[in-house]
């Protein structure tokens, strides 16, 4: 049973030389309890000498140690390379970008009777998407939103 700190967090001591990092992150993920997937491309060897580290501190310094990171989904840890995860990060952005994008919009016409439409237009426009808009007729009071 692992040490803990005053947080509550699990600290272990460890003292390995030249040992792949596919075997560190497997003991730390034993003495953790986490699931770990590494990525096929995986190939590191580093020597640690830690005593009384931080569970979470000791896993991070090895992957920074080889331009690795980490991402969790479901309670399982994902070990890939630093430029891997953040390409995927990347391209799910852009993913989602295109679905909103791609979306139909919904247009809806207010007409105000106690209020001008060309000084609402532009409180409207803060509570919609970066894609939205708002149109106004001063002539018949009316706000056509966009979104």
């Amino acid at each position: 049973m692992p040490a803990r700190g005053a947080d509550g967090e699990a600290r272990i001591s460890l003292d390995v030389k030249d040992a792949d990092v596919r075997d560190i992150v497997r003991v730390l993920s034993e003495v953790g309890g986490f699931q770990v997937v590494f990525d096929p491309d995986l190939s590191c060897r580093l020597t640690l000498k830690l005593r009384q580290v931080r569970l979470s501190t000791a896993l991070s310094a090895s992957l920074r140690s080889c331009g690795l990171a980490r991402e969790e989904e479901g309670g399982i840890l994902r070990v890939a390379p630093a430029s891997r995860l953040s390409a995927e990060l990347g391209e799910e952005g852009r993913l989602r970008e295109a679905r909103a994008a791609g979306r139909p919009r919904q247009v809806a016409t207010f007409w105000l009777s106690y209020a001008r439409a060309q000084e609402m237009a532009p409180l409207v426009k803060r509570l919609l998407s970066p894609g939205g808009d708002v149109v106004y007729d001063t002539r018949t009071n009316t706000l056509i939103v966009i979104d």
